[in-house]
């Protein structure tokens, strides 16, 4: 089964018909708050993208803040990313993942909900950790 194509919504802030949606992997918004230019750059710059992150992925960076003063500044660094929560789709496709693949890829929980995430939402990942789900059928990766 061939995937087609990537969500579109509307961004009625700047007028414009549709945006690309892309997922976001934690490791990408690490760097992001690390102050890396080039992912810097992809945030500001590009407003012909959405950006979204899996709920687990906000779950992931505020687990990893040192303090409550981090947590506010992760909240406020990425509240125009959209954040999607998990569903019953997003469930059942992580849960099918984790069958197919604990076992065999080492696949954990986290990555499972975060591509199920993109799966259920027909959109691509973007992520440097490239191993941690190129075995997942289906799933476009940046």
């Amino acid at each position: 089964m061939e995937r087609q194509g990537y969500y579109f919504g509307k961004d009625k802030t700047k007028g414009m018909e549709t945006k690309l949606t892309i997922l976001v992997d934690t490791c990408i918004l690490i760097d992001f708050l690390r102050g890396e230019q080039s992912v810097y750059d992809f945030f500001v710059d590009d407003e012909t993208v959405e950006l979204a992150m899996s709920t687990v992925t906000m779950m992931e960076l505020l687990v990893g803040a040192f303090n409550n003063r981090e947590v506010q500044q992760i909240q406020k660094a990425f509240k125009k990313v959209k954040n999607i929560f998990i569903n019953e789709d997003i469930s059942r496709i992580a849960q099918d993942l984790i069958i197919k693949y604990t076992k065999s890829h080492n696949l954990q929980i986290p990555d499972a909900l975060i591509a199920a995430t993109a799966l259920a939402m027909n959109v691509a990942l973007i992520t440097y950790n490239r191993a941690d789900f190129q075995y997942i059928p289906d799933l476009i990766i940046i």
